[in-house]
């Protein structure tokens, strides 16, 4: 497994998938609305047999094989603003190309439940898909976004991604987040476009 993640060019063995997860570090920030991307991440270590992770770019790395594909799963460790140095270290070390990485994240705009998968575009407001999109110079990143929303009236959005989930909703938000991670573990085997068939 090592050999095949050494570099995701051609010519050096598989193509390497990079899957990465935004969220904020630290046992604060645990359970929070803005650490979805994250909780993903776990699924899929998890499925994948909790592979050992590193402290490197910026942030925990573990190598995986999803789908029978060697895998790089990426929780930066920045603070969700400044994701972007974490992933842009990570995609140069090992020569991955945009198409072979996917931005895991959370979306206030989108309801509660509802899981979308995009092979590129703007941010949609998440400062961190924000960043990484800015520190890697494209929005040809593609990206999977999990509903959060909606945002109470009266109140701001920065403040409710930074709020946890209430109880009632603990478990519909267990369904999504492993939804989800089926939808990336597609997206590695399948592609963009079949995954997003399956699960928009």
């Amino acid at each position: 497994m090592a050999a095949a993640c050494a570099r995701g060019s051609p010519g050096h063995g598989p193509t390497v998938k990079l899957l990465v997860g935004l969220g904020n570090p630290g046992n604060a920030s645990k359970d929070t609305r803005h650490n979805v991307g994250f909780e993903v991440l776990e699924v899929l270590a998890r499925r994948a047999g909790s592979p050992s992770r590193r402290q490197r770019f910026q942030g925990e790395v573990a190598q995986a094989t999803i789908r029978g594909v060697p895998a790089l799963l990426l929780w930066p460790l920045t603070w969700m603003n400044l994701s972007g140095s974490s992933v842009l270290a990570a995609r140069d070390f090992y020569k991955i190309q945009d198409s072979d990485m996917i931005v895991i994240c959370d979306d206030f705009n989108l309801p509660l439940d509802t899981v979308r998968l995009r092979p590129a575009g703007s941010s949609g407001g998440q400062n961190g898909l924000a960043d990484v999109l800015v520190r890697l110079g494209t929005e040809s990143i593609p990206r999977l976004r999990l509903g959060i929303g909606p945002v109470p009236a009266g109140r701001k959005a920065a403040d409710f991604v930074l709020g946890k989930f209430s109880q009632a909703d603990r478990e519909r938000v267990a369904a999504v987040v492993d939804r989800a991670a089926t939808a990336a573990e597609d997206w590695v085997g399948l592609g963009i476009q079949a995954a997003m068939n399956a699960h928009n």
